[in-house]
């Protein structure tokens, strides 16, 4: 990781007031669609959003679902997903503070889906394996991610990331990881060179 967790819980904190005006990049949307659509939870589902921000997936998977469970470090984006709920009369969605390798599920709570968009890309290799061991822990049917990974070669003049901040994996290390916690990965949407969803589901074990 580049940045410590606080200094990017600050960094999405300062701006969380116009992140989703700021969000307005063709690959986001796409990326955020695909999410929802492959989260696809049924009515007496829990879905856990990690990296939840000011709720786009969350409340894009709330009609959906029984419960979404919204998790994140930065408190500025909370507020603003709070005051979403607040507006939206949605009350099966709440959100607080949480990580991927610890990501404060209520005692007692059996999660389903795992959603997360836009959000590992700030972890190293390495940390994102702890988070997806972390997440498969929880022992969901499905994890769904969408973030920034590479399918080749990221062009160095023109990154879709943020280098200084972001750290950002190939497509191979994240479906090893998958592989190693005990999903398959059952679909990939490419939306660009840069950004794609993977969707992982949990494998039965072997008798």
């Amino acid at each position: 990781m580049k940045k410590s967790l606080d200094e990017h819980a600050d960094r999405f904190s300062d701006h969380a007031a116009d992140y989703d005006e700021s969000q307005d990049s063709p690959e986001y949307r796409a990326c955020a669609d695909f999410v929802v659509a492959h989260a696809d939870p049924r009515e007496d589902e829990v879905v856990l959003d990690v990296g939840t921000g000011t709720g786009a997936i969350a409340f894009g998977v709330a009609d959906a679902a029984r419960e979404v469970i919204g998790r994140d470090i930065s408190e500025g984006m909370l507020d603003e997903a709070r005051e979403k709920a607040r507006a939206r009369g949605v009350e099966n969605v709440s959100v607080g503070e949480g990580r991927f390798r610890d990501p404060q599920v209520p005692e007692g709570v059996d999660v389903d889906v795992v959603t997360s968009n836009f959000a590992m890309h700030h972890l190293g290799d390495e940390e994102k394996r702890e988070a997806i061991d972390a997440l498969a822990g929880l022992e969901p049917r499905r994890i769904v991610l969408g973030d920034v990974m590479f399918f080749g070669e990221p062009n160095p003049e023109d990154p879709f990331y943020s280098p200084e901040v972001d750290d950002p994996a190939t497509v191979g290390v994240l479906v090893d990881a998958f592989t190693d916690a005990g999903y398959a990965v059952t679909a990939v949407e490419m939306v660009s060179e840069q950004v794609g969803v993977l969707v992982a589901d949990r494998q039965a074990p072997s008798v």
